[in-house]
This record gives structure tokens, C-alpha cells and sequence, in this order.
């Protein structure tokens, strides 16, 4: 009894197998999947019966599909399409094998086991064939019905807004989303409160909707995938215009790390961005000053606007955070986006620029030519 209850104390005190908590999200913008089509039916040459066709496995854009919903489909990441039925004395004609389609969010690309490109999806109902199902058993294959397609494909999305929210981590980007539309990302005084892109929808009283992605805060070395990294630089790519938004006040990530003024933090997103991709720079892009109602912002807005106009400024920055080519902001605009101060003229200008940018580039296309579809179809046009 007595050393039944020893060992049982030893037990007790046995390290436990430490756990790692996960953090759960409800977004998912990457997914690897083996996608294979059904195999051929086999035929019956005695009678020429003809083995069934395999499936085929499709993929296809639904405006409501998540990655994380067909990762609920198909948790062990396999998807493959029904095997075509043979055929038997009673039977001359074997079944066809059923067709698999995956539903997928526009915006996502498809790239095959080299990292190649194999189909880009970006319209609403867009279907495209990823495994061919197996031919059936035939005279022409001696009855025996083939293997069908076999892939490796990695899923990866990247948001469809006509304007991405830039900034580092704390910038007050999910407030000015707020402030700006029906969305409600979660807001707090913490870093990396965004772990994932929120979208707002702009709405004007003429009925024209702007879509905004407050996109998940970047660092530096971001285009090193240091922090989020990539998964936040790839939302980029689709927007057609880039909100930077800086803190007046600037930016500091913690005690270790440099203390950036606004100049400093508008500097260090623009090398963060040429570093990963410099045809992002080409982008066109207006400058978000928030927290104007701080005390000092005047001075320090006055001082921004200068040193982003001066060589002087741009020399002395280190050259860490110097970027080789700068960023040519259309516009640049103080707001507080927590007192929605002239959240509502940059909701207007915001919106000018978007009609600047499409009226650019239908001439640009069609010339002369009178437009005369409604501008709220700016991403379809281009």
C-alpha cells in the first residue's frame, strides 16, 4: 500500500508534456491539396462494352466560398474525383465516374508543384478543369481503362480590393476602416491586432461602392516573411490603389527596436515594399497622417510634408530603411481616424482618385472613345 502510493506520488510529479496553444482563425488565404481525377472504367471486350469515363476535378470562384470551408471539406487535404464503372454482361456501358468541383474565393491563384502559375481566378463563376478523369476501356485501349491526372496544387489568395490599407502595426488602419464603412475589425492598443484582411465597402449616396482592405500590419524585414510578412505583401497585389497610413507620432514595434518619427515610418513601408516586389511602387498610392488630434501634430505634419519633398532629408535617412526608389504619393491627407476628423473628405478623395486612375486608363486603351458605362465598374474594366 505504501509503495503503491509513493509511485503514485512519483507520477504526479513527472514533467507533463508541455502543449502549444494554436491561435484559431476563421482565415485561411493558403492551402496545399493533392487533386486527382477518377480512374477509367475497364470494358468487357467479349461484348465491346465500354468502360465508364473517370471524373474530372474543376475548380471554381463563388463570391461566398473560404479556403477554410473547403479545408473543412477535405481535412486531409485530398480530392478526388469517382472512378468510371466498368462494364458486365448486363451492363454494356459503364457508369461515368462523378465530377469533383471545388469552390474557391475569387482572388485565388493556382500554382502547380514547380511553383508555376496554372490558372489565376479572379471573376465571379470562373471554372477551370485542374485533373482530367481517365479514359474508359475501349477497342481502341484494349479495354483497359486508364489512370487519370494526378496533382500537387498550392491555393493561395490574395484579396480583390480597389484600395489596401499599408502601415505598421498600431497605424489606426482598422479604425479608419470603421470610420470609413459598415466593417468592424477587432481595434486595441497592442500590435498586431489585425491578424487577417478585413473589408470594408465604402458606400456614396449615388450608389457607388468602394471596396478597402485593411490588410494584416507588416514590420520591417517583412519582405524576409519576418513577422506576417508575405502573407500580408501578397494581399497587395490586387489592390488598385495603396493607402499608406503612418502615426503621426511614429512608429516603435518595442523597447529593442528603433524609434521611427513619421518620415522615418513612411521611408521604411516604402523599402519594406521595393524589397519584396518594386513594381508595387508603381502603384498609386496616397498618404494616411492619423492621430492629428495629439498634441504637436501641426508641426510635426508641417515637417513630414517638407522632408518627404526634400533630397536633403532622403540622404541623411540610414540605409536600412532608405529605399532606392521613392514613392510619388498622389495626395497626402491628415485625419483622426479614432475622432473621425476628415475621415469624410478622404472618403471623397479617395474615391476621386479612383475615377482619375480609371479615366487614365481607358484612354490609355480606348483613346477618344466616350465612356458610357458607369464608373462603379472601374474593376471590371480594368
Amino acid at each position: 500500500m505504501v509503495r503503491c502510493s509513493v509511485a503514485l506520488l512519483f507520477k504526479k510529479r513527472l514533467p507533463q508534456k508541455a502543449s502549444v496553444a494554436f491561435p484559431k482563425s476563421k482565415f485561411l488565404d493558403k492551402i496545399h491539396l493533392t487533386v486527382s481525377g477518377g480512374a477509367g472504367g475497364s470494358g468487357f471486350p467479349k461484348i465491346m462494352g465500354l468502360g465508364g469515363q473517370g471524373g474530372s476535378v474543376y475548380i471554381e470562384t463563388k463570391p461566398n466560398a473560404t479556403l477554410m470551408q473547403l479545408l473543412s471539406l477535405y481535412p486531409d487535404r485530398k480530392v478526388k474525383a469517382g472512378r468510371g464503372g466498368n462494364s458486365a454482361p448486363h451492363q454494356l456501358l459503364g457508369k461515368d465516374g462523378a465530377d469533383v468541383t471545388i469552390q474557391v474565393p475569387p482572388g485565388v491563384t493556382v500554382y502547380g508543384p514547380g511553383r508555376e502559375v496554372i490558372v489565376d481566378l479572379v471573376k465571379p463563376d470562373q471554372k477551370v478543369l485542374l485533373a482530367k478523369g481517365g479514359e474508359g476501356g475501349t477497342s481502341k485501349n484494349k479495354y483497359c481503362g486508364h489512370r487519370a491526372a494526378q496533382l500537387q496544387v498550392d491555393l493561395i489568395l490574395k484579396v480583390i480590393a480597389d484600395i489596401g490599407f499599408v502601415g505598421f502595426p498600431n497605424a489606426g488602419k482598422s479604425t479608419l476602416l470603421r470610420a470609413l464603412s459598415r466593417a468592424y475589425p477587432k481595434v486595441a492598443s497592442y500590435p498586431f491586432t489585425t491578424l487577417q484582411p478585413n473589408i470594408g465597402i465604402m458606400e456614396y449616396p449615388d450608389a457607388r461602392q468602394i471596396s478597402c482592405a485593411d490588410l494584416p500590419g507588416l514590420i520591417e524585414g517583412a519582405h524576409k516573411n519576418v513577422g506576417l510578412g508575405h502573407s500580408f505583401l501578397r494581399h497587395i497585389d490586387r489592390t488598385l490603389l495603396l493607402l499608406f497610413m503612418v502615426d503621426i507620432g511614429g512608429f516603435r514595434l518595442s523597447p529593442a527596436s528603433p524609434e521611427r518619427d513619421a518620415f522615418e515610418t513612411v521611408m521604411s513601408l516604402n523599402k519594406e515594399l521595393e524589397l519584396y516586389r518594386e513594381d508595387f511602387l508603381t502603384k498609386p498610392a496616397v498618404l494616411v497622417v492619423n492621430k492629428m488630434d495629439t498634441e504637436g501634430a501641426d508641426q510635426k505634419l508641417e515637417s513630414l510634408r517638407e522632408r518627404l519633398d526634400s533630397d536633403e532629408a532622403y540622404g541623411e535617412l540610414p540605409e536600412d530603411i532608405k529605399p532606392q526608389q521613392r514613392i510619388k504619393f498622389k495626395d497626402v491627407i491628415a485625419i483622426s481616424a479614432a475622432k473621425k476628423m476628415n475621415t469624410e473628405k478622404l472618403k471623397e478623395d479617395l474615391r476621386k482618385h479612383l475615377d482619375e486612375l480609371f479615366e487614365e486608363r481607358w484612354k490609355a486603351t480606348h483613346g477618344d472613345r466616350v465612356l458610357i458605362r458607369p464608373l462603379k465598374l472601374v474593376r471590371q474594366l480594368m
